[in-house]
C-alpha cells in the first residue's frame, strides 16, 4: 500500500466521525436532519447510481493513462480493503450501536473509504476526486449520504 494511502486512512483514523451530524450550514450542500433521512439516501438508487458513475469515470481517466497500472485495480482493492474495512469497523462502531444502524450503513461507508483508498493509490496518475470529497466530510464529522441532481452537477446531502 502507497505511503499516501497510509497517511490518508492515519488522518482518517485520528478524527471522530459523525460527531457533527446533522449540524452546520453550507449552500454547497443539503443538509440532512436525521439518520432515518439519512439511510433512506444512502440506500437509494440515485445515490448508489452517483458514487458508480464518479468512480468508473475516475478508472476511465486512469485507463487512459496508464493501462498496466490500470490492470492492477483489483490487485489493489483486495491489498487495500482489510485496512478500510477495519477503520470502518472502528469508526462505526458507536454510532451503529448508539442510533441501531443497519449493515447496508457499514456498507456504503466502507464503500466510500475504499475509493478513497483507491484514489490515493493511483493520484501520481490522476488527482484524487469525487471519493476525497467525500471523505472530507467524513473528517468533518458528517455523513456524506446521497445526490440532489444530475452528477457531476448538482448537490451533496450530507448529515
Amino acid at each position: 500500500m502507497h505511503g499516501r494511502t497510509v497517511r490518508t486512512l492515519e488522518q482518517l483514523d485520528g478524527v471522530v466521525w459523525f460527531r457533527s451530524v446533522g449540524q452546520g450550514e453550507n449552500s454547497k450542500i443539503i443538509l440532512l436532519s436525521s439518520w432515518a433521512e439519512a439511510l433512506e439516501s444512502c440506500q437509494s438508487v440515485t445515490w448508489k447510481n452517483v458514487c458508480l458513475e464518479a468512480a468508473n469515470q475516475y478508472r476511465e481517466r486512469l485507463l487512459e493513462r496508464n493501462i498496466e497500472r490500470y490492470r492492477k485495480w483489483n490487485e489493489i482493492v483486495r491489498e487495500v480493503e482489510p485496512y478500510a474495512e477495519e477503520l470502518v469497523k472502528k469508526k462505526t462502531k458507536e454510532v451503529v450501536q448508539n442510533n441501531n444502524l443497519p449493515e447496508s450503513f457499514i456498507r456504503r461507508v466502507n464503500f466510500n473509504i475504499v475509493g478513497l483508498c483507491m484514489e490515493c493509490e493511483y493520484a501520481d496518475l490522476y488527482p484524487p476526486g469525487f471519493s476525497a470529497g467525500l471523505a472530507y466530510w467524513y473528517m468533518d464529522g458528517h455523513f456524506p449520504c446521497g445526490w440532489d441532481g444530475d452528477f457531476p452537477e448538482g448537490k451533496l446531502k450530507i448529515f
